[in-house]
């Protein structure tokens, strides 16, 4: 729908760099989007429309790394108290806190729940039971610097990570420092972010299927559920929008005031969630002119001439 502006809706309410953000699946009350920032006070919302719903108090320190379960009944963050916290995330109350011997930069649901996955600045990736004790019930090590992201994939059966030390144990490496970590929700695809590129990978072989340069230093990147697209941003401030397929540049929206640190597709692909630098968060639309959420395309009666033109508002 070409010829529409751009609106992205400004999700305020953080007051430093907002880093991380994560949704949950569609429930049958919609979908939610939970957001770290370094304010240490992970934020819920509505994810549709970024109407706050609550805050989650009680790290003593910057929240690097958030999860949202599928059903967004629990929530995890990661932060630099060195412990990572799990919240019931219909009444905000803390569940469980997992102590650590540095900063915990992600943490990551299993498919069922059962399962949390951190990676911290201690070079350790941990498993943790919420069922058990607080005591990780697998540590694995390899990596050689802080562990950046993880994430549990095919059906839980694996799990990925990316780190400092510019490799995603045990099958890749990098020329430069991966900053993004994403497996596509039919868990097919990783997204990774790594220097002025985004690669996607085959999340069975591990092995790469396509690379994009991107015009900017990417810290972030998300792809598409259809796999049509991908969006991504980084040190320019801007919002990257570019075909899968053919690497091709589809449209680039500036609206941060500050690098863009995180970015995701909302799970039905209407829209996509970016934090920035600037403390805010953004919702962009997906298809631009396209009535969703708080965005109407509604029908403007033009010139004398009858010329008939159609405007896109966010209320």
């Amino acid at each position: 729908m070409s010829g529409f502006k751009q609106t992205p809706l400004t999700c305020s309410g953080h007051t430093r760099p907002v880093v991380h953000l994560d949704f949950s699946d569609n429930t049958e009350y919609g979908y939610f989007l939970i957001s770290a920032c370094k304010d240490g006070k992970p934020m819920l919302r509505q994810g549709d429309t970024g109407d706050w719903i609550g805050t989650f108090e009680g790290h003593k320190g910057a929240v690097w790394g958030v999860a949202l379960n599928k059903e967004a009944t629990v929530a995890a963050s990661g932060a630099a108290d060195f412990e990572a916290k799990i919240w019931d995330a219909k009444t905000g109350g803390e569940v469980q806190s997992f102590q650590h011997k540095h900063i915990v930069k992600s943490v990551n649901f299993s498919r069922d729940s059962v399962f949390l996955a951190t990676g911290s600045n201690e070079k350790l990736l941990r498993i943790f039971d919420l069922n058990k004790s607080a005591e990780a019930v697998t540590t694995f090590n390899g990596h050689t610097s802080g562990i950046k992201h993880v994430m549990f994939f095919q059906n839980d059966r694996r799990v990925i990570s990316c780190a400092d030390d510019k490799t995603e144990i045990h099958k890749m490496e990098f020329s430069a420092i991966p900053t993004s970590l994403e497996v596509s929700r039919d868990e097919s695809i990783v997204t990774i972010a790594h220097g002025s590129c985004v690669s996607f990978w085959n999340a069975e072989s591990l092995s790469k299927v396509n690379e994009v340069t991107v015009p900017t230093l990417v810290n972030t990147a998300s792809l598409h559920r259809d796999k049509t697209m991908f969006v991504c941003g980084g040190e320019d401030l801007k919002m990257y929008k570019f075909d899968y397929t053919t690497g091709k540049e589809i449209e680039s929206f500036k609206g941060h005031f500050g690098p863009v640190h995180c970015v995701r597709f909302s799970p039905d692909g209407e829209l996509y969630a970016s934090g920035s630098e600037d403390g805010t968060l953004r919702l962009w639309q997906t298809t631009i002119g396209k009535t969703y959420g708080l965005w109407k395309c509604v029908d403007k009666v033009g010139s004398p001439q009858d010329l008939h033109q159609q405007e896109i508002t966010a209320i």
